[in-house]
């Protein structure tokens, strides 16, 4: 049974009008993103901005929440159950948003406002909560979140991804997907140590670990043939000396390995971690490793996932329910959905010559009026998953049977 019946039609109506009251000003925080680039910790102009507007749209909110700088939330609510809706904004090194997180805040505020709106009106127990999630881009601000707490006796965690027009399917008719389920992603630092020398006058008693990280790179390219097409393995060279003239006795490495699933991964992960431990061994050099926080593969809440695609349906709009094309990239959001039911969606933006994700033309293409409506649509989507979790109890303990299918009742 439903905790209250809610015409569904009055929700959306409840939904359309708040944030189009609110869009002029959603709009300029989007470009105001959009504008300032930022990287992973040091999101400070966004913090303050977004934090802003919140507090100017009559919320009470908490800045440099959960022991993070450039984390901020706002909750609305009492009682019930809480969804706690994700906003991005960090950017990348050189091009900007070319990844779209000024959408992803645009999007998960526009949806903060809508459920809001829906609880007051309605009047229903639940809770609803922005969380500010800094450092997506390869330093897992999500990862922190959870272990300093953000997501402890959450009932459910949602956001959403803009992505190139045509990624998601084939059918041109799709404009989104409740299960953007992304590959994990594995990382870590190796450190190369030997002994420098003259590199002419006496070479012999030099060890060279610029030789052992190279011997290790090419041991990584023979490896990848042997590799599942849906694995990637990536890694760049750091540091690698400083003159010809000087045996390098330090190099470091950065890689990343990536499969279809975290358990995967660590297979692959080994294999990799042979062809470092070959290298080393051939040039007699020693070697340390420097772990990162993993990024785990994402899996999306079918219950959750389903009901998006449905409201998506309502408001016009072709949302797949279940992933057609796998893309092989990883968000910190995977490690969400391993604690709490979770849909990590997407929604297309027109990108004019087609430029995918972490491209200068995607940069370009997230400040445009399109891709903002985007945003916006999967935010209205997005509050009416969020109301139906905290309202329609039927449907919130089909969603926990679905993670505890996933993952075994043990979890959470």
């Amino acid at each position: 049974m439903s905790a209250q019946a809610v015409d569904p039609n009055k929700a959306l109506n409840i939904v359309q009008a708040r944030i189009s009251q609110a869009n002029a000003a959603l709009r300029r925080a989007n470009q105001a993103l959009h504008d300032n680039p930022e990287l992973c910790y040091e999101e400070y102009k966004a913090h303050d901005l977004l934090s802003a507007f919140l507090e100017d749209q009559g919320f009470s909110v908490t800045r440099k929440a959960w022991g993070l700088d450039t984390c901020f939330e706002a909750s609305f609510g009492s009682g019930g159950r809480e969804v706690v809706i994700c906003a991005e904004y960090d950017a990348l090194p050189e091009i900007g948003h070319a990844c779209g997180h000024n959408l992803i805040a645009t999007s998960s505020l526009a949806a903060f406002l809508g459920a809001a709106q829906i609880l007051s009106e309605f009047k229903v127990p639940g809770r609803v909560r922005v969380l500010g999630t800094p450092a997506e881009e390869g330093a897992g601000g999500k990862i922190k979140l959870i272990d300093a707490g953000a997501f402890k006796g959450a009932s459910a965690s949602v956001m959403s991804h803009a992505v190139t027009a045509g990624t998601l399917s084939d059918d041109q008719a799709v404009v989104g997907s409740a299960s953007f389920n992304l590959v994990a992603s594995l990382k870590f630092r190796v450190e190369f140590r030997g002994k420098s020398a003259h590199a002419a006058g006496a070479p012999w008693d030099g060890l060279n670990a610029l030789d052992a990280a190279v011997a290790t790179y090419n041991n990584v390219s023979l490896l990848r043939q042997q590799v599942r097409t849906d694995e990637r393995i990536h890694g760049v060279f750091e540091d690698g000396g400083t003159v010809p003239n000087v045996i390098p006795d330090y190099s470091r490495m950065n890689w990343y390995i990536r499969s279809t699933t975290t358990e995967r991964g660590e297979k692959l992960r080994k294999r990799v971690e042979a062809c470092v431990e070959a290298g080393a061994l051939a040039t007699n050099c020693t070697f340390d490793y420097i772990r990162a926080d993993d990024y785990r593969h994402v899996v999306g809440n079918k219950t959750v996932c389903e009901t998006y695609s449905k409201i998506m349906g309502l408001l016009g709009h072709k949302v797949l329910a279940m992933q057609e094309k796998p893309l092989v990239a990883s968000t910190d959001m995977g490690n969400v959905s391993h604690e709490v039911p979770s849909m990590h969606g997407a929604f297309c933006i027109p990108t004019p010559d087609g430029g995918p994700l972490h491209t200068k033309s995607f940069a370009a293409a997230a400040a445009t009026e399109e891709a903002h409506n985007a945003a916006v649509e999967c935010g209205k989507g997005m509050a009416l998953v969020a109301f139906s979790i905290l309202n329609d109890d039927e449907l919130a303990a089909q969603m926990q049977r679905d993670f505890e299918r996933d993952f075994g009742s043990g979890q959470k």
